[in-house]
């Protein structure tokens, strides 16, 4: 056996399908085995893998490993000349296995290979070569040396910018995202070391590679993708611990001296100082927007206060005769946040629109609420509809300026992209059928065609050949390369060749997995029949945690009396108290004997839609109970979620 491939898994069964459909696409005049080791992943990877590549010995373990633990235990079993680890968010091209391999035969000093990758926007990723991070090193790459001189042979060590990256070169570091490593070099220095668990562990490998005397190429002839970011969230406290944890394991094990003791205080500097940068950046994308919003509400009512008082009614020398401050300008202001949340404004992908609509539902109801209002507490309509006006405007320009300093103003008004897709005919038809099923909103434009009978049909704009001529002429905002037709080899090419501010998404062979990824530092976005569930738009899901806590509350004031009618009696607080604390929801999937793996995961639920149903649970076939989940989710509604409650008022204690 020539080669063996080593491919560890948690919870990234798409993009692992895709890695697996590139490697056995691969063309090579040797035979080679692949290894998947699933770190307990939950999200139907070892189903997906059994059923579709029967040829893969899977190593399925019951929890997480880690990634060197999890590499060592198939490299153990592994039988080839050389290792190659592969990460599941990447896909390679067919001559890929065939360039590493013929290079390690023909240099006999290798001691492992790494290739050129791009993101999924073809963006270079500068990790694909390293340099080893001494404390001088590690200084420059903190204080943001690096980043400001990148190609100096002094500050930018860390990513060797000033070697070419379409040059051949020996490097220090090479990325676990692809690694190929000689069996014989790995017998001699031992494995992975499993003191990392994640991050790290590619570092230390290359470092004892270049202590027993052998070279770590960098070889840019053979690039791969790398979804970069899917595996882990690179912006979260926890990436941030681990990362610079693993930095100081490698610290303490092969840096001696003086030098040791400097470098892991600075690793621990890094630790808080990045931590705390992550945590304030998380907390401006929790509260940043609402944040704005509520000073501008603020400001608009309190000018809206001014303008009554001293221009509209100065010549009656009115004054409101009451703390407006205390009461209505903190109501208003509330009503509208509350209304712009669950409109989606703060969603990720929001638009103008949902600003527009949550501002005139909150007015509404602010509308409703002011005649139930005494004479005393009526502060002036005048002011509702200027703090309504005014505040919309003020909170749609905010938003424009920010993403126009983005270069991203028109997604705020328009919600559909437009989107090529590149393929045969009938391949371009299924995918784009596929998008309308999960009501992906996308305007088609046409199709690159990839066969010589697809330039008949009238929606087809070119062939793959001239795609980079045809693009500016389409204004596309999205293109989505069918695999079936296009081979790794062309997809890489024209992401390298087109980049700009076009997403780039790949259709798999079969099923209904399109994966993507905007940028180095995002996870990989994933498009799926599991997108037309009703239950994963996040209005609804937010829709479905305020009826959670508001049916709590109404529950809570009622349980001296529902208390007397529960078959649980002892359960009915605990159960509110945890649906109040979001450890619980009221209603959640049944449990059946058949996998509904395929469901939008929810927080483990009270009851069930089989609480709708006359029958008793235990009379209930698994496959309707299935089909229930299925319904749920696809057609999920508040409404439903009540009607289940008010049809098992009685077992809100189980």
């Amino acid at each position: 056996m020539k080669l063996s491939i080593v491919i560890v898994n948690y919870n990234v069964k798409y993009f692992l399908e895709q890695a697996l459909l590139s490697v056995f696409r691969s063309k090579t005049d040797f035979d080679f085995e692949v290894f998947v080791v699933d770190n307990a992943s939950v999200d139907g990877s070892v189903e997906m893998v059994n059923a579709r590549f029967p040829e893969v010995r899977l190593i399925a373990s019951e929890k997480n490993l880690g990634f060197s633990k999890g590499n060592n235990l198939a490299i153990r079993q592994a039988g080839g000349e050389f290792v190659l680890l592969l990460n599941p968010d990447t896909i390679i091209r067919e001559d890929t296995l065939q360039q590493v391999v013929s290079f390690m035969d023909s240099h006999q000093d290798a001691g492992a290979l790494g290739v050129k990758m791009i993101d999924g926007q073809g963006q270079f990723l500068p990790e694909s070569k390293r340099g080893f991070p001494s404390p001088e090193v590690a200084f420059y790459k903190m204080s943001g040396l690096a980043r400001i001189f990148p190609k100096s042979k002094t500050f930018g060590k860390y990513h060797l910018g000033y070697l070419d990256a379409e040059q051949t070169h020996v490097v220090d570091v090479l990325s676990g995202a692809f690694m190929l490593l000689r069996k014989s070099v790995l017998d001699a220095i031992g494995l992975l070391d499993e003191d990392y668990f994640m991050y790290g562990e590619d570092i230390d490998l290359s470092y004892r590679i270049t202590l027993a005397g052998f070279k770590n190429y960098y070889y840019p002839h053979a690039p791969i993708i790398h979804f970069k970011g899917e595996s882990t969230k690179k912006g979260s406290l926890n990436y941030v611990r681990v990362f610079y944890q693993a930095m100081i394991i490698f610290a303490r094990k092969h840096i001696t001296g003086s030098g040791e003791g400097i470098y892991v205080l600075l690793l621990q500097l890094a630790i808080y100082f990045r931590a705390t940068l992550a945590l304030l950046s998380r907390l401006w994308s929790n509260i940043g927007w609402p944040l704005l919003d509520a000073l501008i509400l603020f400001s608009v009512l309190s000018s809206g206060k001014w303008l009554w008082e001293n221009v509209v009614r100065v010549s009656e020398g009115l004054q409101f005769t009451y703390d407006i401050w205390r009461i209505n300008i903190p109501l208003y202001l509330s009503t509208w946040l509350i209304s712009v949340y669950l409109a989606g404004a703060y969603d990720k992908q929001s638009r103008l629109f949902n600003v527009f609509g949550g501002m005139i539902a909150g007015t509404i109801v602010i509308g409703a609420m002011y005649g139930f209002f005494p004479n005393e507490l009526r502060s002036s309509r005048g002011i509702i509809v200027y703090g309504w006006l005014a505040g919309t405007f003020l909170m749609s320009f905010t938003r424009y300026l920010s993403a126009a300093s983005k270069g991203q103003s028109k997604h705020l008004f328009f919600e559909e992209r437009k989107l090529v897709i590149v393929g045969s005919y009938e391949e371009s038809t299924r995918v784009h059928s596929l998008l309308k099923d999960i009501s992906a909103k996308r305007e088609y434009i046409g199709f690159i065609g990839t066969l010589p009978e697809d330039a008949a049909h009238p929606q087809c704009l070119g062939t793959l050949g001239n795609l980079t001529d045809i693009l500016p002429l389409t204004g596309a905002d999205e293109i989505i390369f069918c695999a079936k037709d296009v081979s790794s080899h062309d997809i890489i090419r024209q992401l390298s060749s087109i980049g700009g501010d076009i997403d780039f998404k790949i259709a798999a062979a079969e099923g209904s997995a399109i994966i993507g990824s905007s940028s180095k530092n995002d996870t990989g976005e994933l498009l799926t029949y599991d997108v037309g569930f009703k239950i994963n738009k996040a209005y609804l899901k937010r829709l479905k945690r305020f009826t959670d806590i508001s049916s709590a509350l109404a529950l809570l004031a009622a349980s001296p009396l529902l208390i007397l009618i529960q078959r649980n009696k002892l359960g009915l607080l605990p159960n509110i108290l945890k649906v109040l604390s979001g450890s619980k929801t009221w209603v959640a999937y049944c449990q059946s004997d058949q996998s509904s793996q395929v469901l939008p995961p929810l927080k483990k639920g009270i009851l069930c839609p089989l609480d709708n149903l006359a029958a008793t649970k235990d009379q209930i076939h698994p496959a309707l109970a299935q089909r229930l989940n299925y319904l749920y989710a696809k057609e999920y509604s508040p409404f439903t979620d009540l009607q289940i409650i008010f049809n098992a008022l009685r077992d809100l204690g189980a």
